[in-house]
């Protein structure tokens, strides 16, 4: 089969500057890896850029067959290039031009990038998360919030901008930072002292849960993932455990709040839950990642690992996920207009 592995590499092929350019980028390591995964596993390979180019170079690479039908499929790697909602921008367009792809549908990713609503969904869905509140400026009346409180960006991942804050006094710059740097709200949490417990989703109808992983902070003074540490760029980043060591009480419950949390946010194909575990044991969803990074130490690949999943298997084994997903979808049979009660204009 042809797969277009989709990424963003440079943010210049755009029409306009326009909105936020995104931070965020894939690693070329992590993006030639899943490549040669995909070519383990006989399929041809082309890599493209997520830009206004995109829908014309996958023309050309896999045109439909004489019924009309795809024949390739998309691996989407792109993080978008800038504006709002930016996860969503590839997935979009491919959706236009009606081209099968792995991972989250624009929905899922809005849902899932907004971290407000991600906690309203959840919460919904009976999922314990953090108190929290929103602010703009820092002078909002704090309502039921006990300190330290984490502040962070409202709609970026990779711990971009996350500063914890044990003074109310120091609340204020905290969300000023954020508003000034991000132009966006500020997201402000209860911070949870405890344990920190990624779970790994693979799947859609019948969801696996992929064995846990914990972040062991040691003796690190501030308990959080930064980005730095993430980025690979922290002296002393913490230790990823895959299996973590939890009861199986304590695992059941991670697990079904994880599938609960993908449910609730609409997310397709893979995903990863980040869970903070109290003194108590109770747990709390912070959020998830509806494109969990498939870097070689990412705790996605490491769980997969646990689970005998090599790298090429787990590519591969995405792209079937995505797959059998499309082709349920395809045996959907379309209901014309007049059935649904709509009326032709002129």
């Amino acid at each position: 089969m042809r797969i277009a592995v989709v990424w963003n590499s440079d943010c210049l092929g755009v029409i306009n500057r326009f909105g936020q350019v995104c931070p965020e980028k894939y690693g070329r390591n992590a993006v030639e890896s899943v490549m040669a995964a995909l070519r383990d596993g006989g399929h041809e390979t082309l890599l493209c850029e997520g830009d206004k180019t995109l829908l014309a170079t996958l023309e050309r690479f896999m045109p439909p067959d004489r019924q009309g039908r795809p024949s390739g499929i998309v691996f989407n790697m792109a993080y978008g290039i800038q504006g709002e909602c930016r996860y969503t921008h590839v997935p979009a367009m491919l959706e236009m031009g009606g081209v099968p792809y792995t991972g989250s549908s624009p929905l899922g990713h809005a849902l899932a990038l907004d971290k407000v609503i991600t906690k309203e969904l959840i919460r919904a869905a009976g999922v314990p998360t953090p108190n929290f509140q929103v602010m703009r400026d820092g002078t909002e009346v704090i309502r039921e919030l006990q300190f330290p409180v984490v502040v962070k960006p409202r709609h970026e991942s990779t711990s971009f901008g996350l500063q914890l804050v044990r003074d109310p006094a120091l609340l204020k710059p905290a969300v000023e930072a954020i508003v000034a740097q991000y132009d966006q709200d500020a997201l402000v949490e209860e911070y949870i002292d405890g344990r920190e417990i990624c779970v790994a989703l693979l799947g859609n109808e019948g969801i696996e849960t992929l064995p846990l992983v914990e972040h062991d902070f040691a003796d690190r003074p501030i308990r959080l993932i930064t980005w730095e540490d993430k980025a690979h760029r922290a002296a002393a980043e913490p230790e990823k455990i895959c299996p973590a060591l939890v009861d199986e009480d304590l695992a059941k419950r991670l697990r079904d709040i994880s599938v609960a949390t993908f449910r609730a946010c609409f997310c397709r194909d893979y995903a990863r839950v980040d869970i903070r575990v109290d003194r108590a044991g109770q747990p709390f969803v912070l959020e998830i990642n509806s494109m969990a990074a498939l870097g070689q130490g990412a705790s996605y690949v490491l769980a997969a690992r646990a689970a005998g999943l090599g790298f090429p298997a787990l590519a591969n084994r995405i792209v079937d996920v995505a797959l059998a997903r499309h082709a349920l979808s395809d045996k959907a049979v379309p209901v014309p207009a007049q059935q649904l009660g709509w009326k032709a204009t002129a």
